[in-house]
């Protein structure tokens, strides 16, 4: 239906990401949903625009040793360092269970060489899901993604790696553990991105000052939730403003209000994630506000408002 034909006070939520159009512009940051079975209990998924799993590797991956989360001021640490089942049960176990709903699925694709993510991204070109979202940058894997999303020849490389298996838009995500977060952006842009997506965690640590130990057994870890969400706007304003390319925003998003913000400063679409450990809910109250937020400011469809804030 046209927009400039819709009903009055009716407002249009789809967006489109690299030609895959989301009936709304919210979805899970990966690490924080499962692969949507954890949260079906208390989430309709057929209310999100899309789910973005939990990281699959092309093998079983440990993750890293106990503990490896902590609460944190304004939000939490942690140092899971991606643990999944690998790619076999995922295809067999988690794709079918996704594929009862209708929403979009981001395959988080993790690897720690060129080779492992090119394989998931191959297998997965076989597969039915939506958008492979392809972690370059979590801080909690000594090997792999951290290395590539810090350095942008290596992003720009494997970025083109991974086009050449995947058959469904790419997503690289970004680190904010960078210099210049325009100049990530714009090297995953030249080697053939889809879309991007950012910000991943700000690498913290904690110590207990009574046992005079690390908190976290890695040591440092990934620092998520509210405290962050500034940093994350900023961000995403400046990837908005040196590429092209849709743009899924995340950082601290904790209510309707922050991913309006985050799409005021130039974000396609949001993703939640420290939250929903809060709000198992929180996802289908956050799509609910924006539209209420659409509809009391008079914007028709959610395009209209990427961006503006300039």
């Amino acid at each position: 239906m046209d927009v400039g034909k819709k009903a009055e006070n009716a407002v249009d939520m789809r967006v489109n990401i690299a030609g895959i159009v989301w009936k709304n512009p919210v979805t899970t940051a990966s690490g924080t949903f499962g692969s949507g079975k954890e949260f079906a209990e208390f989430v309709d998924l057929n209310k999100l625009g899309a789910v973005t799993t939990k990281g699959v590797a092309n093998i079983p991956w440990a993750g890293n040793p106990t503990p490896r989360i902590a609460e944190t001021y304004g939000g939490m640490m942690n140092a899971v360092g991606l643990q999944n089942p690998g790619i076999d049960l995922f295809c067999e176990r988690d794709i079918p269970f996704l594929r009862q709903y209708d929403t979009k699925i981001i395959v988080n694709v993790c690897g720690k060489s060129e080779k492992d993510y090119c394989e998931v991204a191959e297998r997965l070109s076989h597969e039915d899901v939506d958008m492979l979202e392809i972690n370059i940058s979590c801080p909690n894997v000594k090997e792999g993604g951290i290395a590539f999303g810090q350095n942008s020849k290596a992003a720009e490389h494997i970025t083109k790696a991974v086009k050449r298996y995947a058959k469904q838009p790419v997503i690289m995500k970004l680190s904010p553990n960078v210099t210049s977060i325009s100049e990530m952006a714009k090297a995953v842009e030249a080697g053939g991105a889809d879309a991007v997506s950012l910000i991943n965690t700000i690498t913290g640590m904690k110590i207990d000052i009574h046992r005079r130990q690390f908190v976290i057994a890695n040591k440092t870890g990934g620092v998520s939730g509210p405290a962050i969400h500034p940093i994350a706007v900023r961000m995403v304003y400046e990837a908005a403003h040196a590429v092209k390319l849709p743009i899924i925003g995340m950082g601290g998003i904790a209510n309707a209000q922050d991913a309006v913000e985050m799409i005021l400063a130039g974000a396609d679409a949001v993703s939640v994630g420290t939250a929903n450990f809060r709000n198992p809910a929180v996802t289908m109250e956050i799509a609910a506000g924006i539209e209420s937020y659409m509809k009391k400011y008079g914007f028709a469809c959610v395009s209209d408002m990427v961006g503006i804030v300039d």
